[in-house]
């Protein structure tokens, strides 16, 4: 048996003691000096007084330890027990910690509540989790709800670049692998009608989740259904559906089918939040891009951004020395704060904080879809229920208590394990080239989108290219088609979107600083275009020849700056452009291609 002695007068020994009988259960029994006095005449209550002592009694007798390691030993199941036995100099630092905090509980008390609050006990997450999964369910319902708004011109059969096509090709050029490398349904049925089943289905699902039991087998099961369906259209949407926040929802959604983050596994959220930040900072140094080195990426970030809004068009305008120093802070956001993650109660709180309004600027300054929500919902998991009763003090209300659900099933213990070792080697792999086979499973847990690597803008763009389409009916007089948020017209304010994504519109940045041999599919669009397929030019905000065909299309490369705000005054345009040349030559379905070319 073992027992626990400590002065039941000092704070700073009970709030820790509380801690402490979390963890033991009743493995220990914890008594105050006076208590123990009478059961253990034998110890002296000055030496009581000045360090805890563990009495660990058997058969043969007792045995007595005191100081770090009465702690260790009584916390049996901790590994710095075996430190302290067998590492050397362990034994004599933390007895030496031990004695000065002991000499200045009171310093100690205030540094304990200043880093975990007015209780130490293990945190649990019941309440952020159950926050945590409706927002999960909100983010799939917007994701699911954007892409089927648009993917029969992405990817249906009147499409720029059809399924059906996509995996034939695939079939044709390997075989049965293929089934393997690409993970979708629509290997069953790749029509329309799939399409949009799997898209509105996914948004029924994830308005059923919202409203389910939390942490229910029948919300794992809608977790699972939605995460499935969301890597089907990630797998066959080709370069439509491969941006960042499309996998990160896809490694979140993982995590909350299998690890119920109510107990016990919400530090593998943290661990996912950690890669997400560090690497996202990382990959900006290790590009030795000289727009992050000297602080200077945010002069041009806000108007080279793919879909900049209005705020992007006012924060602009702002001088060099604010957007140096807000580069600076966003260095040690995602560099430094991420550490913070692994440390007590309210150093957890405050990097949560951190992140949560990084993401809230990012979000009010660009149109990065659902990506800065999701984010800020992983930020929630590092809030735990002592935070959750707080707020809900100061508001006078009472908290609802939440049923901890355990998650100690060998299944998740695997997933787990393998997780942390995947997580692991992406990690290293930002870093520094992996070995074949690592790299090759790396491949492999991307590809079913369970562990990803993370980090835009790594290297910054400093000028903006736009393609402008155009058609005609006769060679010289050529008309614009508009799209619905891409820079166009010239006084027309940037608009915001998000968390809605047009994806159409963001493959044209991409498409614009490639260059045209690097976009295969920009032919495809063209073609659609010039066969007026409904679908594509649903894409489009309108049309100059409505549903009709134009007989030529072309695209032309312009450079667009924003304006300033003697400009804006002056011309009314948030927008000046310069014309480059010829981004695509005109082309048409019949005859030979004009040879003439009206002047822009």
């Amino acid at each position: 048996m073992k027992t626990l002695i400590f002065d039941g007068d000092c704070a700073f020994c009970q709030i820790w003691v509380n801690n402490w009988k979390t963890r033991t259960g009743d493995t220990v029994r914890y008594l105050p000096i006076k208590a123990a006095l009478s059961k253990f005449p034998q110890l002296a209550h000055a030496d009581l007084k000045q360090r805890v002592h563990l009495v660990v009694s058997n058969e043969s007798g007792a045995q007595v330890y005191s100081g770090a390691e009465a702690v260790f030993r009584a916390l049996a199941s901790n590994p710095l027990i075996w430190l302290y036995l067998h590492f050397p100099g362990f034994a004599f630092l933390t007895e030496f910690l031990y004695g000065l905090v002991a000499r200045h509980r009171n310093a100690a008390m205030k540094v304990t509540q200043a880093l975990w609050g007015d209780s130490v006990e293990p945190s649990e997450y019941s309440h952020a989790a159950l926050v945590f999964t409706r927002v999960l369910s909100f983010i799939y319902l917007l994701a699911f709800a954007s892409i089927g708004t648009q993917v029969r011109g992405l990817i249906g059969e009147e499409g720029i670049l059809p399924i059906t096509t996509f995996l034939a090709n695939i079939q044709k050029q390997i075989g049965v692998a293929g089934f393997w490398r690409l993970p979708t349904l629509f290997w069953l049925d790749s029509s329309d009608l799939a399409l949009l089943t799997v898209c509105w289905g996914g948004v029924a699902l994830s308005a059923i989740s919202i409203i389910a039991k939390p942490f229910s087998n029948w919300q794992r099961t809608v977790f699972a259904i939605l995460w499935l369906y969301y890597l089907s259209l990630v797998a066959a949407g080709q370069m439509f559906m491969g941006f960042q926040w499309d996998f990160l929802l896809l490694e979140t959604g993982f995590l909350a089918i299998f690890l119920k983050p109510a107990r016990g596994r919400v530090w593998l959220f943290h661990l996912l939040l950690f890669r997400l930040m560090f690497e996202s900072g990382a990959v900006k140094l290790l590009s030795h891009d000289p727009s992050w080195a000297n602080l200077t990426a945010l002069d041009v970030h806000f108007q080279t951004q793919p879909l900049p809004n209005l705020v992007a068009w006012f924060v602009h305008q702002l001088p060099s020395v604010l957007h140096k120093a807000a580069t600076g802070i966003m260095f040690v956001i995602e560099l430094a704060v991420p550490f913070l993650i692994l440390g007590p109660r309210r150093v957890k709180q405050f990097a949560g904080l951190a992140f949560i309004l990084l993401q809230t600027l990012i979000f009010l300054t660009g149109n990065y879809t659902f990506f800065n929500i999701l984010t800020a919902a992983l930020c929630l998991l590092l809030f735990d229920d002592t935070f959750f009763r707080s707020c809900y003090q100061r508001l006078k209300r009472k908290l609802k208590p939440v049923k901890p659900v355990p998650v100690s099933h060998p299944t998740t213990r695997v997933v787990s394990a393998a997780i942390v070792s995947l997580s692991v080697i992406s990690l290293l792999g930002v870093f520094a080239p992996l070995p074949k086979k690592l790299a090759s499973l790396e491949t492999w847990a991307s590809s079913i989108g369970i562990v990803n690597r993370y980090g835009l803008f790594a290297v910054m763009t400093v000028n903006r290219p736009e393609i402008q389409i155009e058609g005609s009916l006769d060679g010289d007089h050529w008309l614009e088609y508009k799209f619905r948020h891409k820079p166009g017209p010239l006084d027309r304010a940037p608009s915001w979107v998000a968390p809605f994504q047009p994806r159409l519109d963001w493959q044209m940045w991409f498409a614009a600083v490639s260059g045209a041999r690097q976009t295969p599919w920009l032919i495809p669009l063209v073609l659609r275009t010039l066969e007026a397929s409904k679908p594509v030019l649903a894409l489009y905000e309108s049309s100059p020849f409505g549903p009709n065909p134009p007989k030529y299309v072309r695209a032309l490369l312009y450079d667009y700056k924003f304006t300033t705000f003697t400009e804006r005054r002056q011309t009314g345009n948030y927008w000046k452009r310069e014309l480059k040349g010829v981004y695509f030559p005109p082309v048409g379905l019949r005859g030979q291609p004009p040879t003439t070319m009206q002047k822009p």
